[in-house]
């Protein structure tokens, strides 16, 4: 089983106690989650008012807490439009980063993501694409960088698990009939966590898990920190 860590997102304190915002905090928790068992973490970069970013400076400041720390994690961030100002703000912070991550995610739902996927695998990052719906999987399949990713990721938004199951696996479908031939990795959020979890592990494919899409076990507590999310997630 291939588990991948998303340990804070874009949550608050206010969300959950746990959450990783500072450099030192999130460092710790890759740690803690690398030790639980996850195979590699993906975070969300913070700027010093604990808001997403990834403007080179934020970047890094949480990868040299993550290095100092956990140097043999594998450690990725997301590229997403809601950290910056647009895809050209975007283009220009990721261009300018000075620390890289190990692998960058980018959402095929986003202007510019085509370019943002050939700016990461030419600055020698791991990339790993994203869809969220059937609608985002042909401009996946357009992209000059398909066959550079080291996973899909498949993530469905629907609050129905049923539908959510459903959705991934026809997204699934459609990539996999395309030709693609890398590991995919469906996850879901909130109601859908566990159910999606369950889908891709059912499906032979990488999962997800973590604070960034859920705060509950799968006995519908709240989980006290990802150690705990990913110790559940292995069980199954």
């Amino acid at each position: 089983m291939f588990l991948k860590a998303a340990i804070n997102g874009g949550l608050t304190k206010q969300d959950h106690p746990a959450t990783a915002v500072t450099p030192e905090e999130i460092a710790a928790d890759t740690l803690a989650a690398a030790e639980a068992g996850a195979d590699v973490v993906h975070l969300h970069i913070r700027d010093a008012d604990g808001g997403q970013s990834i403007a080179p400076d934020a970047v890094d400041a949480v990868l040299s807490a993550v290095r100092r720390v956990a140097p043999d994690v594998t450690v990725g961030i997301t590229t997403g439009l809601w950290t910056c100002n647009g895809h050209a703000d975007r283009y220009a912070k990721v261009a300018t980063w000075n620390l890289l991550p190990d692998f960058a995610s980018v959402a095929f739902c986003e202007e510019g993501a085509a370019e943002t996927a050939e700016l990461v695998v030419a600055r020698g990052m791991v990339l790993e694409s994203a869809v969220w719906s059937l609608d985002d999987v042909p401009a996946l399949l357009a992209s000059p960088t398909l066959h550079s990713n080291v996973r899909i990721l498949i993530e469905p938004e629907d609050e129905d698990p049923d539908t959510a199951v459903a959705h991934a696996r026809a997204m699934a479908d459609r990539i996999t009939a395309a030709g693609v031939t890398c590991p995919l990795l469906y996850h879901g959020f909130g109601p859908t966590v566990w159910p999606v979890l369950r889908a891709s592990l059912a499906d032979g494919h990488q999962a997800r898990i973590g604070l960034e899409d859920g705060t509950t076990l799968p006995d519908g507590t709240t989980t006290p920190d990802n150690p705990t999310l990913i110790h559940a997630a292995l069980t199954l």
